[in-house]
This record gives structure tokens, sequence and C-alpha cells, in this order.
């Protein structure tokens, strides 16, 4: 299975984050067409700088030709529209609705689109809470929102493009002392940095600044499964994003490995021909994992809408969601709605069937269930580049297939027929192996 671990000695920022991506192998020009996508009048400018001594990529965002501000994230209540006592640079705050429909008409991809999304309304649920107002009330400052708004939308296409299974988080050092922020002088971790980071192993470490900022915050809390220490794994690539400051005793980077995760079992002694037992050694086993399963019975509901309400939950997050026909009351013909999920995101996901269905209940349980080793290879075919999913257990490939994704962009974008695409990339991966 493919992981991703981010290592949070120098606490997260979103700008940190983005740093991360590129040097672990995101492409910059996946971010730079993001931003065009957003259309805000927003640039990006990555860089490579040292921080304490060590090499990482620095991401600025230029807000209508402004670099950055220190404090990410702005926070102000929504005021009157006819209320001339405040600043022109008031006004212009956006609104979490605002960002929502920014965001959703933008052509990102529908997944890191509902990522994306999904940041924004916690990050809003904390500050919301910490200031006793509503989600609707809260407004960000006009270039701290255009700072915001390039992260997280950056921050959910670049992780969705690593094609990782799961995230895994260190403890984070959250630094002390205060910051400054739109409001005042405020504690360090600020106070909807504790909100979000409710649950999660923090300390403090280091120079009593800012470390954890809310849009880091927001970042893992809604990308990361769990907290641990480094997990078992076979590193395939890592990479050091750079926060603005460089204290000489700490390098402040937020380091991001990818690799696969190395589950070992051991085997039993084996004997040779002459009843001598050998080395027993190792071979990875496929990995055991507790997921969610959620049910519902429908007999009432249009397919159109069932449809919908499919691509709904693969957007937020679901493992998988399929029907099976199933026979109701008084022999009504009806559907068995099935998602796969992780249990983090079983409540989330239970909202959106009673939302977008017409059920009046729905089963939980957890399982168990066991997963080959994954990993991507890319190949390179006449119309553009097709990762190759493979899974493979004791380190042997049980199988593989084409990314349809990948052979669905290349398809649109040549006007080349899908199973030509998928077949031609199949050839090249199965001559490779030659």
């Amino acid at each position: 299975m493919r992981i991703a671990y981010l290592d949070c000695f120098s606490g997260v920022s979103g700008d940190m984050f983005l740093g991360a991506l590129v040097d672990a192998g995101v492409s910059p020009q996946l971010l730079y067409e993001t931003v065009k996508a957003l259309d805000i009048e927003a640039e990006l400018e990555i860089s490579r700088v040292q921080r304490g001594g060590i090499s990482a990529t620095k991401v600025n965002v230029y807000a209508h030709g402004e670099k950055d501000l220190p404090r990410e994230v702005f926070w102000q209540q929504k005021q009157p529209a006819h209320d001339h006592t405040h600043s022109h640079h008031h006004e212009h705050g956006r609104g979490l609705s605002d960002i929502r429909k920014l965001i959703a008409a933008t052509n990102i991809e529908a997944k890191p689109k509902a990522t994306a999304i999904r940041i924004f309304e916690v990050l809003g649920a904390a500050e919301a809470k910490v200031h006793n107002i509503s989600i609707d009330e809260v407004h960000f400052h006009e270039v701290g929102a255009i700072d915001a708004i390039v992260d997280i939308a950056c921050a959910a296409v670049g992780a969705k493009s690593l094609g990782v299974d799961e995230w895994i988080c260190s403890p984070l050092n959250v630094g002390g002392g205060t910051v400054k922020c739109a409001h005042g002088t405020l504690p360090v971790p600020a106070p909807a940095t504790v909100e979000l980071l409710k649950d999660a192993p923090v300390y403090s470490s280091g120079p009593q600044v800012e470390m954890v900022t809310p849009t880091g915050a927001a970042i893992v809390k809604t990308l990361v499964s769990r907290f641990a220490s480094f997990p078992a794994m076979k590193v395939k690539n890592a990479g050091y994003g750079a926060g603005s400051r460089d204290p000489r005793e700490h390098p402040n980077v937020l380091r991001l490995s990818i690799g696969e995760s190395s589950v070992e079992t051991r085997l039993p002694p084996q004997s040779d021909k002459t009843g001598r037992s050998g080395d027993p050694g190792f071979a990875a086993s496929p990995e055991a994992e507790t997921i969610t399963v959620l049910e519902a019975n429908l007999d009432d509901l249009s397919p159109q809408v069932l449809a919908y309400a499919i691509e709904q939950l693969l957007a937020a997050g679901a493992l998988d969601v399929f029907t099976v026909p199933a026979q109701m009351k008084k022999g009504r013909p009806g559907t068995l709605l099935t998602v796969l999920c992780k249990p983090n995101d079983a409540d989330r996901l239970t909202q959106i069937v009673f939302a977008e269905t017409t059920t009046l209940g729905v089963r939980r349980r957890d399982e168990q269930r066991q997963v080959l080793s994954r990993r991507w290879e890319t190949v390179q075919t006449d119309w553009g580049p097709v990762r190759i999913k493979i899974g493979s257990m004791n380190g042997s490939i049980s199988t593989f297939a084409p990314e349809y994704e990948d052979c669905k962009t290349v398809a649109e974008k040549n006007r080349v027929p899908l199973k030509t695409v998928m077949q031609h990339a199949l050839h090249l991966y199965t001559s490779s192996r030659k």
C-alpha cells in the first residue's frame, strides 16, 4: 500500500505543505495550472532555499502582486453590506459560501475539488467555534483568503496526484509564544489551531514562534487518517517544504516521505531435501486494516439521484461505493447501497447518505480486510504518460492495470478511443517486464 508520512518536527503550514509536495515529485506545472484555474489574480513563486542546512523547496503565493503574509488566514465577522465605517479591504472579504462556489466552478478534478472544499469547511468551523459565531459569518480578508485558497486548492490537487492510499502524520511541533493577527495578539498555538488539532498528538519545542498555522492544521485534519511515529515503509521519495523563517538552530522544514508499507511476517522454517531447516527469512504479506461498511436499503429513489449520491460519496473520500438489487417489503424491487470507508470518515459519509438518499437508517459495522502492496509505474504512450497500478504479494506481482483517470485524460486530449490507450499502455508495461 502506498503511504505518505508527514514529519512535522517544525510544524506545518500551507506553503510548507506545497513545498514538500513539489520536492517529493509533484509537478510544479500542475500547481501553476491549478492557480490559473482558480482565476483569482494570484501567482506562485517556487524556489530552492536552505533551512538549517537542509535544501528545501519554498513556495510563495502572490495575491495582486503582494507576497503571502506571515499570518496566512485572517478571519473577520461578516459586516453589514452598507456599513461604510469599515475599510474597503474588509468589505471585500470572502465568505465560506463564496469560496465553495469559486472552487466548485473550476475545472479541477472532482475528488481534489471536494477535498479542497472540505479543508475550508473544517477551517471555517474551527474559526466559527472559537469566535462564537456561525460558520456563515466567518469571512476571510481579501489577501488572506487568496493565499489560503491557493494553498488549499493546490494542496488538494497535489496530494491527489501522488496516488497515496493513506496519509500518516507525526506528532506536531506547534511552537510557542504569541502571534499577531488581524484582531490582536494571540497565544501560540492559535485558538483555531488548537480546535483543529483536537485528539492529535502535539508538543512544543525549539523557537517560540507559530509553527502550525490554521491552514496547515486544516490540511492535516482532512488528509491524515492516523498519527504515528515513522511507519514501516520502503521509502521511494522524500521532499522538504520550507517555511518563511530561517532560525539558526532549527531547520524550518516539513518532510514528506512517500513509499510502500512494508508489513512483514515471519515465515516457518523451510527444509531442504535432506530435512535440514534453512534460514526462515522474511516476506511481505498482504496488509490487514480495519474498514467501516455502511449499508442502506432504498426502494423509492430515482436512479439519477442515486447515481449523484454515489458520485458525492466517492468525491468525499469513500474507498468504494456499489449497489446490488434487493427485494423489499411487499415484493417491491429496491437497491442495497454499500459504502466502504475509513473509520474516521464514517460519520461524514453517513451524513451524505442521509442527505442525498431517501433512507431512514444506515447500518454500520467494522470489518477487517487484507490489501495487496500497491505501487505505480509510469509508461510513456504515444499520446502521453499513463500510470500502471501494480499489486504484489510476497514480492511477486499479482495484478496490474492502467490507471483509468490517466487513460481517460490522454484519450480525451488526443481524441483517441479509451480502449486503444488502455491496450497500448498494457502492452508497453508487459513488454518492459520481458
